[in-house]
């Protein structure tokens, strides 16, 4: 099986990647915007044409879309998530080569739930910001297409190599530069949201389901629990090996700040964001992920403590 993958170097590329490159049966070719792909190509600037001439050349069978933006303004967004999806769908009608189209979403897709409730792939998606925006109009486009296409819409995915920006990463920072220098508490901020993680290596074992699968339409990719962000601060200290005192910076009802492990030399500069979580979500988020245990014959493998003990590997290699 002839595989094109596009954003192979991404967080989420690289064990997709790994993941193919496991199967003897496939063959996989990497596409992207860095000197390591195979073939170089920015799907934001690049043509369909182009691409199309491309596609018609290697005749790949599936074409896995793991590229994208999480962070920057609307319009870099809209480029990197949309355009560049735009592309793709327009490349693949134009190509005589018939691929299925695997196309990562996310989460933000939805927007705010109701606490308690796990949301299910018929939800009406009501985005909190840009990059659930962006990445909703995507997702449209891919339904629209006429494709053999199917969205994986992936929750909050963590385990190693996670970003050092995203509040796990940023947990796992704070708490390096606490046990560095010594410090007896950590004060974090924005500890009350609740989200569904979900490991990147089981994440890669769901695209590469979906990749054979003939499933179409919207899958939730996630671990169906909500987990609140201070216990798995608290998680993470005991994997750490952290004795000290966990404290929460935020007041019920009051200002919160916008980000773990703000700078203790500054004391008063809070912010009166509605959600820590820059995601747009809210202060909950679980997945109902029985459609992909149903049409893809997946389930989640691996547990949140070993996810944050992989996190906290990479973040002890730089004290």
């Amino acid at each position: 099986m002839r595989v094109l993958l596009i954003g192979a170097n991404g967080y989420l590329g690289r064990f997709v990647a790994d993941r193919l490159l496991a199967d003897p049966a496939v063959q996989l070719t990497a596409l992207g915007r860095g000197d390591d792909a195979d073939v170089r190509f920015d799907l934001a600037t690049g043509s369909p044409g182009a691409l199309t001439r491309f596609l018609d050349a290697v005749h790949p069978g599936v074409v896995i879309n793991c590229a994208g933006a999480t962070r920057g303004g609307a319009r870099d967004l809209t480029r990197h998530n949309t355009v560049a999806v735009a592309t793709i769908c327009e490349a693949l009608r134009r190509s005589g080569c018939g691929a299925r189209l695997v196309q990562i979403g996310c989460g933000a897709e939805y927007g705010p739930s109701q606490p308690g409730s796990s949301t299910a792939e018929d939800a009406v998606p009501r985005p909190g910001g840009p990059y659930g925006v962006s990445k909703l109009a995507a997702t449209e486009l891919v339904l629209g297409s006429g494709l053999d296409a199917v969205v994986l819409r992936v929750f909050s995915p963590a385990g190693p190599g996670t970003p050092a920006g995203s509040p796990l990463g940023r947990l796992a920072e704070a708490m390096r530069r606490a046990m560095q220098s010594g410090d007896g508490e950590l004060k974090l901020g924005g500890l009350g949201a609740q989200r569904d993680f979900i490991d990147v290596r089981d994440v890669a074992r769901a695209v590469h389901a979906a990749s054979l699968s003939a499933a179409q339409g919207v899958i939730n990719i996630g671990s169906g629990r909500a987990v609140r962000l201070r216990d798995a601060a608290s998680v993470l200290a005991r994997v750490a090996g952290f004795g000290g005192a966990l404290h929460e910076l935020d007041s019920p009802g009051g200002p919160v700040r916008p980000t773990l492990g703000h700078p203790r030399s500054d004391p008063d500069h809070v912010a009166p964001a509605a959600y820590p979580y820059p995601d747009g979500c809210g202060s909950w988020q679980q997945a109902d992920v029985r459609t992909a245990r149903d049409r893809l014959g997946w389930r989640p493998r691996i547990n949140l403590e070993e996810s944050l003990a992989d996190i906290w590997m990479e973040a002890a290699c730089r004290i």
